[in-house]
C-alpha cells in the first residue's frame, strides 16, 4: 500500500500548508487536494497564522490555477490533518487539534518521524514528493494543466529558478510537466518587490571575503528564497571570487545558495558539505542551494556561535582537502597500488545508438548528476550494480565485458535516464539495458584514498569525479592515463586482488 492511497478511507481531510504559504506549499496542497477529492472524500485546503497572503504572484497563482486555499484560525473539523511542507508541531505551522496526523515534506529536522510520515530532504521542493506520488498513483499529469503548471512553479520558487536542484527527480519533474508558459512567464515577473531589493542591498554590503581562498559569505534578511539567488549571482561575478555563499534564516533553519566558477570547485559538492551532518543540499554544477536545520546547527556545532563562521570555517576546510589528477597528463605511480581484477558481477550496458541516432547530443541523468555526449557508433553506456552510470567505448567494452542473455537486477535510489536533447524524449535505461559481466582479463591497478581526490578523467575532462576517504583510486593496466575513482562499496563488492 502506497502513503497516499492508505488515508483514502479518511471522509473528512484537512490539508494544511505551512503559515505565509509559498508556492511550493500551495501546490503541494493543491496537489493533495485533488488526489483526495478524487477519492470522494470531503476536502479543505487551509493555513494559518499571523499574515495573509499578499503576494502578487501567490495570490495570481491561487486565481489563475483555481487553488481553494482557505485562511482558518482555528482547526476545522476532520477525521485527519495532513501537513504539507511543514512538519506538526513545528514552529512555521500554527497547531491545529486533529484525531488523526500525517506529514509530508522535504524539509531536515531533528524531530522523530513514525509511520505517518513521509519525509524526503534530499529533494528541492515538496512538490517533486507529491508529483511522484502521483505518478506512482497513475494520476494523469498530461491532462491536468492547472496542476502541472503549479507544481511546476512551486519547484521553480523552491529551487530559485530551477538553479538549486538536489535531486534527479526534480529534474525529471521540471522536464515532464507541461505547464502554462504564458502563466509561468506572468508569476516569474510578478515575485520580487522593492523592500527585497533593499534586502538584496544590505546583504551585499555585509558581505565577508578572503582574498587567500577567493570565497564570501553574504548573510541575509529573511527574504523569498529567489532573492538569496539573485545576491549569489550577482558575488559570483566579481572577478576575485571563486565561489560563495549567500544564506538567510528561513522555515526552521538556514536556506543557502550556493555559487562556482572555477572547474576544481562544484557548487553542488561545496553546498553538500558544508550542510553534511547537519542539513543537505545540492544543485548544478555552478549553481546549487542547501538547507541547514536550526536544531541540528545548535544542538551538534559547538565551536561556532553564528553560521557565518561556521560557513568560513567549512569553505577553508574544503579548499583545502583535496588533491587534483588531470588524468589526461597525468603520470600516475603505482608502486602503491595493488592489482585487481573485476569479478564477474552482472551489470547492465546499452549501446547508445541502439537508442538515438549517430550525433545526437543526449544527456545522462543520474544520481551523481548530470553528463552530456555526443553519441558515437562507438558509445556503450555501461549501469553499475548502484545505478552509477559511466560511458565506455565499444573497443574497452569488447575487451573487459562478455555479453549474457541474463538481464541485471539493479537496486538503486534512482534509477537512471537518458534525454535526446533535440527531441526531449526520456528513455529509461532499466527498460533498455542489457547483461554483461566482466571478462576477468583486464586488470587494475588500486588504492584506497587516505585524502580527498578531484579527478578529470580522460573521457570527460572538463568535470572532475570526486573520491572520498575510503573510495579507491584507479587506473587501467591497459590505459595508465585511464584513471578514475571507485565507490569503496561497490569496489568492496566488485573487485577482487590479483
Amino acid at each position: 500500500m502506497t502513503f497516499l492511497s492508505r488515508y483514502k478511507d479518511y471522509k473528512r481531510i484537512v490539508i494544511q500548508c505551512h503559515d505565509n504559504p509559498d508556492a511550493d506549499a500551495l501546490a503541494s496542497g493543491y496537489a493533495l487536494f485533488k488526489y483526495y477529492t478524487g477519492s470522494g472524500a470531503d476536502v479543505k485546503l487551509v493555513y494559518s497564522g499571523q499574515n495573509r497572503i499578499t503576494k502578487p504572484n501567490l495570490k495570481m497563482m491561487c486565481e489563475k490555477l483555481e487553488i481553494p486555499v482557505k485562511y482558518v484560525s482555528g482547526a476545522p473539523e476532520c477525521d485527519l490533518l495532513i501537513t504539507v511542507d511543514c512538519r506538526y508541531g513545528e514552529s512555521n505551522v500554527t497547531h491545529l487539534e486533529a484525531p488523526k496526523v500525517a506529514v509530508i515534506d522535504h524539509h531536515e529536522s531533528d524531530r522523530d518521524t513514525d509511520d505517518d510520515c513521509y519525509i524526503r530532504s534530499n529533494l528541492a521542493s515538496c512538490s517533486t514528493i507529491v508529483w511522484d506520488m502521483l505518478v506512482n498513483e497513475g494520476y494523469d499529469m498530461l491532462a491536468d494543466n492547472k496542476l502541472s503548471t503549479a507544481l511546476y512553479y512551486g519547484l521553480y520558487t523552491d529551487s530559485n529558478a530551477f538553479e538549486e536542484l538536489f535531486h534527479p527527480m526534480d529534474r525529471d519533474m521540471r522536464d515532464m510537466l507541461k505547464k502554462d508558459e504564458e502563466l509561468i512567464f506572468r508569476l516569474v515577473n510578478t515575485n520580487l518587490s522593492i523592500e527585497e531589493l533593499g534586502v538584496a542591498s544590505r546583504a551585499l554590503n555585509g558581505q565577508v571575503f578572503s582574498d587567500i581562498y577567493r570565497y564570501s559569505v553574504i548573510e541575509a534578511e529573511a527574504c523569498d528564497p529567489n532573492i538569496l539567488g539573485i545576491i549569489s549571482d550577482f558575488v559570483i561575478q566579481v572577478d576575485e571570487v571563486d565561489m560563495c555563499v549567500a544564506y538567510n534564516r528561513n522555515q526552521g533553519g538556514f536556506k543557502l545558495s550556493v555559487r562556482a566558477c572555477v572547474p576544481v570547485v562544484k557548487a553542488n559538492e561545496l553546498a553538500r558539505f558544508v550542510c553534511e551532518g547537519i542539513g543537505g543540499g545540492g544543485g548544478h554544477i555552478n549553481k546549487a542551494g542547501g538547507f541547514i536545520s536550526a536544531d541540528s546547527f545548535k544542538n551538534h556545532v559547538k565551536d561556532y556561535d553564528n553560521l557565518t563562521d561556521y560557513l568560513r570555517n567549512r569553505l577553508y576546510v574544503y579548499n583545502t582537502m583535496f588533491d587534483v589528477i588531470y588524468a589526461k597528463d597525468y603520470d600516475i605511480d603505482t608502486s602503491d597500488m595493488k592489482k585487481y581484477v573485476k569479478q564477474p558481477v552482472s551489470v547492465g550496458y546499452v549501446k547508445a545508438t541502439d537508442v538515438v541516432k549517430t550525433g545526437t547530443p543526449i544527456l545522462i541523468r543520474t544520481l551523481e548528476g548530470d553528463v552530456d555526449q555526443i553519441v558515437k557508433d562507438d558509445l556503450y553506456l555501461m549501469i553499475g550494480i548502484d545505478g552509477e552510470v559511466y560511458p565506455i567505448r565499444e573497443e574497452k567494452f569488447r575487451s573487459s565485458y562478455h555479453i549474457t542473455e541474463e538481464k541485471p537486477e539493479i537496486e538503486a535510489e534512482y534509477k537512471p535516464v537518458i534525454r535526446d536533447n533535440i527531441y526531449g524524449e526520456f528513455y529509461q535505461l532499466k527498460d533498455l539495458m542489457k547483461g554483461c559481466v566482466t571478462t576477468g582479463e583486464i586488470n587494475i591497478f588500486a588504492k584506497k584514498l587516505e585524502k580527498p581526490v578531484k579527478v578529470f578523467t580522460a573521457w570527460d575532462p572538463d568535470k572532475y569525479y570526486l573520491g572520498n576517504v575510503g573510495d579507491y583510486l584507479a587506473v587501467r593496466e591497459d590505459d595508465m592515463h585511464d584513471i578514475y575513482v571507485i565507490k569503496g562499496d561497490i569496489f568492496d563488492r566488485t573487485y577482487r586482488a590479483v
